[in-house]
């Protein structure tokens, strides 16, 4: 019999997200199959680990392609990106947590062209006036996927309302990175 690749990794995936310490027997288990059968398809942890960054950076840059990054206001952008990215959220918050993805030489290109593509993103905004400037579209990429992983784990822990994911995470971004109309006054100690 056939072994669906897909449904395995979206098994071990939505166990994984749930909990990250699972054995490869419970990820075997979660897909019903034997161990046997994931090793042959995957040969450790890493190896599925590996797979599971493939499938969310094709995610995320589906999520990207979706949201239309170069069409209409920034921040309008910024909230069809949180918006589409948020099913696929637990998986990214999984792998931000995977410190082997993104050290050492063997860093998936995909993480590249997604933070270029936000960071363009957040560029853009800058230059039309909508955000702020003195915050690097680096640093606000970087902001942005913690609030995503933040959202995903508070959501699975029952402390945030799933209906309330993109709400939470566009208006706390968006309102750190807005141009204010006016320059903050400081108070004289």
């Amino acid at each position: 019999m056939a072994v669906d690749r897909d449904h395995v990794l979206r098994s071990a995936a939505a166990l994984l997200t749930r909990r990250s310490t699972a054995t490869m027997d419970e990820v075997a288990k979660a897909a019903g199959i034997s161990r046997a059968t994931l090793h042959r398809q995957f040969a450790g942890r890493d190896a599925l680990v590996r797979a599971l960054e493939a499938l969310g950076i094709a995610e995320c840059e589906a999520a990207l392609e979706a949201a239309r990054p170069d069409e209409g206001p920034a921040g309008d952008a910024v909230r069809r990106l949180v918006a589409g990215i948020e099913p696929h959220a637990p998986l990214l918050a999984f792998l931000y947590t995977e410190n082997q993805l993104f050290e050492g030489e063997e860093q998936n290109a995909g993480w590249a062209r997604i933070d270029d593509r936000i960071a363009a993103l957040f560029r853009r905004g800058q230059a039309s006036g909508e955000f702020r400037i003195d915050l690097t579209p680096a640093w606000l990429t970087e902001a942005l996927y913690g609030l995503l992983a933040s959202a995903a784990w508070a959501v699975a822990e029952g402390r945030v309302a799933p209906k309330d994911f993109t709400h939470m995470i566009v208006e706390l971004l968006l309102g750190g990175v807005r141009r204010p109309d006016t320059a903050p006054q400081r108070k004289e100690s």
